[in-house]
């Protein structure tokens, strides 16, 4: 290394230990990656290394000191002089071409201090990749959408990135020198935090955490806060903002709303709840949540207690609110002060210190206004961007909350309420009946329950349409209402069937109301372009004389209501012991009829039907005919009815026309001729899709010819509108399966719809027979009847024939064939074989 000489600063003259240590000093001088150069007050050079030499182009063996102003230009050596009055002083750059020999730009950098002075030299490519690298990371900490600022152990900023400025509105010189808190501090930041958080920077410690701030502006925002030491020992900290205001709002609303919907919390919880939470992101805010109701107006859900309707109901006319229901958008109101729609609410607002208000309208998925959402705010002007985000967030969570409830309500009304008529269903009724029961048994008071059902109601729905019907018990239920009283519970059990619990009711009190009930019914109802005319049955069970227990007071209140309809309608029945009697009766001949028709228990007899001269059989009638384990015989008049009401009539008629069929043929082929058995089928019957296939079926079983069997139809058969029943009707005819109208001439329409059905044989009404010889007009209708069939070519059966004169006067006009006791009751078949044997040729047996 070149040196000055003897009077250098490292003489020779040091010590032994000093001059080792001068040694090494001088070794790692001269390994230097930098070029390094000591220079005096007249800025020779006293000492400088290898890179030195390298860089400046000066010989390595050269001993002597140069000065700077023979390495430097003029300008170089005036810029030099310039460069070190700077505190601390500037670099110098040494461009290469005004020195040929240099070696590319130099970087010439001096340090402060006094004499000798030390400088650095350094290629410029180097000084430039290094800048270049604080450029860059300048850029990216620039580009960050976070605020990054540094500061020292004081907690006050000395650098801040552009993030910095866009994030909060500081520019740089108006934010250095700071403390955070003085820059982000608001009406609503919360003080405590601040201190803590400078607590934890001037001690130096990493520490994070997250408050409400404020930008220049004064608009709030949510900022998490993330401070990281130097790795030095200046206790300086490198500190990140990062805006956390939409990913709170989420937070906080999605989060906490949603999970008190899946709890399924009431309804003004979850609404009470959504308030609170957007007051505690936004503290400026001060938000109501209403519900339209069935009458158009607004009722609040949620609000702050001084926000709350003065008269302590729910109704909610704030002007805003109703203008956003109204019209269906937003209304924003940016000061109240001013506003003319608040002039009956200004001064409770102002008072309140709110300014402005921005109301919403809470719509469904379909579109539909569920209520309003309003956010008041202690400032004048237009919503923020961040509060419009919230106000959109809460409408969505609002209108999940309100349809939620419109569901859970129409389920509620589907489960307890009849959809027709409003009123509570029977699930309902006996609910609603638990505290008048109570009421009553703990009062000592008596209470009716009366049973009401409409008269031939399937009639008028069958003959005037369904609407008609519907509108018909919309009125009942309408007009039981308003006699029943609002104390009395009034309910639909079910289609026409409707329940009164009328509380403080005594018996002679409960016939008034039965007469007034019977009366409003029947008066003329018009639905409408019709008007109906309907009668009511009623049964009424008292408390407590028929019964303690609801159960039991419908039951006995249907049992009456029973009697009240057997005994013709338009009439009311109270319940008595007998009824029960006869209703246990009757659940045990169902019971015992189930049993009888699927292990044997029933049986067929069979009545002959004659020519009319008497010359032959005609055919037989199969006739049910059933015998009580206990009760003995049952007539048909009593178990057939039975059967239709209990479900067994289609089973039943399936098992007579087998029965039936199986005799007959076994009666063939034994050799006994009997030309047709005819079997009486119910009306249900004839509206099965595979009565047809079951009867050809049954008939290529037994091996009979169609022709054989003869199946009976009654007027409501042939009046049924059931398109499967005239259907089956032309199938059967088809088939060649003869058909007979029963009881001939009692109906009103039977000859309307006479020639439009294959009808093989019409069967004249014992009513008419009996009065042969006593009613001339009875005769009259008899012939008429007679010559129908002949001019219409149909067999015409008289049933009922008991005496002589009878037959006589049917045989003379020309009736081809005759049935009733004169010939023989109803036989097994057994005793209608013997019959058979004995009648020949057949003659009517001697009276």
């Amino acid at each position: 290394m070149s040196h000055a000489g003897p009077a250098g600063p490292w003489a020779s003259t040091a010590r032994p230990a000093d001059a080792a240590s001068e040694t090494a000093l001088r070794q790692c001088l001269q390994e230097a990656p930098d070029g390094i150069l000591v220079l005096d007050r007249d800025d020779r050079i006293l000492l400088r290394n290898r890179r030195a030499d390298e860089l400046l182009g000066l010989a390595p063996e050269r001993t002597d000191a140069p000065a700077l102003p023979e390495l430097l230009t003029p300008d170089e050596y005036l810029q030099w002089h310039e460069a070190l009055q700077a505190q601390p002083p500037v670099p110098l750059l040494l461009a290469a071409e005004a020195r040929p020999g240099r070696r590319g730009d130099l970087w010439l950098a001096v340090g402060p201090g006094g004499f000798p002075r030390m400088a650095v030299l350094r290629p410029a490519t180097e000084h430039a990749q290094e800048q270049e690298r604080i450029r860059l990371l300048s850029q990216a900490l620039d580009c960050s959408d976070n605020a990054i600022f540094l500061c020292d152990s004081q907690a006050r900023i000395r650098y801040v990135n552009e993030g910095f400025v866009r994030m909060l509105g500081y520019a740089p010189d108006e934010a250095l020198g700071k403390l955070p808190g003085e820059l982000i501090r608001g009406p609503h930041t919360d003080a405590a935090t601040l201190d803590r958080l400078g607590e934890q920077h001037r001690a130096g410690r990493a520490h994070r955490d997250h408050l409400l701030g404020y930008r220049k502006d004064g608009s709030p925002l949510w900022l998490s806060v993330v401070a990281t030491p130097l790795a030095d020992a200046s206790r300086s900290l490198v500190n990140v903002f990062t805006d956390i205001t939409e990913s709170k709002t989420h937070e906080v609303l999605n989060g906490k709303v949603l999970d008190a919907l899946v709890r399924e919390e009431p309804l003004a919880t979850s609404m009470a709840l959504v308030c609170q939470e957007v007051e505690r992101v936004a503290p400026d805010l001060r938000v109501v949540v209403t519900r339209r109701e069935a009458d158009g107006q607004l009722s609040v859900l949620a609000a702050p207690s001084a926000l709350m309707p003065a008269d302590g109901t729910a109704a909610w006319d704030h002007p805003a609110c109703m203008q956003a229901l109204r019209r269906g958008r937003a209304v924003e109101v940016e000061d109240i002060a001013s506003a003319p729609m608040f002039d009956s609410h200004r001064a409770t607002l102002l008072g309140l210190g709110l300014r402005g208000c921005w109301s919403n309208p809470i719509r469904s998925t379909a579109g539909q206004v569920l209520g309003t959402l309003a956010f008041h705010c202690h400032r004048p002007g237009a919503p923020l961007s961040w509060h419009r985000r919230l106000a959109e967030l809460c409408l969505h969570l609002c209108a999940l909350a309100l349809e939620r409830e419109q569901a859970r309500s129409r389920m509620h009304r589907l489960a307890f309420y009849d959809v027709l008529t409003g009123l509570p269903n029977r699930v309902m009724f006996n609910a609603l009946s638990e505290q008048p029961l109570m009421q009553a048994e703990q009062q000592g008071v008596p209470m009716a329950l009366l049973f009401v059902t409409l008269d031939r109601f399937k009639r008028i729905n069958e003959s005037q349409g369904h609407a008609a019907g519907d509108g018909l018990l919309r009125d009942l239920a309408r007009r039981l209402h308003d006699i029943a009283g609002p104390e009395s519970v009034v309910a639909r059990q079910v289609a026409d069937e409707f329940t009164l619990l009328v509380p403080h009711c005594a018996q002679h009190q409960a016939v008034t109301l039965c007469e007034e009930l019977l009366a409003m019914v029947a008066a003329p109802n018009v639905v409408g372009s019709m008007t109906l005319h309907a009668s009511a049955s009623i049964g009424v069970a008292m408390y407590p004389e028929d019964g303690r227990a609801m159960d039991t007071l419908l039951r006995h209140a249907d049992l009456a209501m029973r009697r009240a309809k057997d005994e013709g309608g338009g009439r009311f029945r109270f319940f008595s012991a007998d009824m029960n009697r006869l209703a246990q009766e009757r659940l045990l001949l169902e019971a015992t009829l189930r049993d009888s028709l699927r292990h044997g228990g029933l049986r067929l007899h069979y009545q002959p039907q004659v020519q009319g001269d008497g010359s032959s059989l005609y055919g037989v009638e199969a006739l049910l005919r059933w015998r009580h384990p206990h009760l003995g015989e049952i007539p048909p008049a009593r178990f057939v009815p039975l059967a239709e009401e209990c479900g067994l009539m289609t089973e039943l008629s399936r098992w007579v026309l087998e029965e039936a069929c199986r005799q007959h043929a076994d009666w063939r082929r034994r050799g006994l001729e009997v030309p047709r058995i005819a079997v009486n089928l119910s009306a249900s019957t004839f509206e099965l899709p595979s009565l047809v296939d079951e009867v050809r079926q049954l008939l290529e079983r037994h091996q009979l010819a169609p022709g054989a069997l003869v199946l009976e139809i009654t007027e409501s058969v042939m009046l049924s509108e059931q398109p499967q029943v005239p259907a089956n009707l032309h199938a059967l005819h088809a088939l060649g399966v003869r058909l007979s109208l029963d009881d001939f001439g009692t109906g009103y329409s039977s000859l309307s719809h006479l020639h439009r059905l294959p009808i093989s044989e019409m069967k004249l009404d014992r009513s008419f027979i009996s009065e042969i010889g006593h009613d001339p007009t009875a005769s009259a209708l008899i012939l008429s009847v007679l010559r129908i069939g002949e001019s219409l070519g149909k067999h015409v059966v008289a049933e009922g024939v008991e005496t002589e004169a009878q037959r006589r006067f049917l045989i003379d006009n020309g009736s081809p064939a005759l049935q009733g006791y004169l010939f023989s009751h109803a036989l097994s078949a057994g005793d209608f074989e013997q019959w058979l044997h004995d009648q020949v040729p057949l003659q009517p047996p001697l009276l």
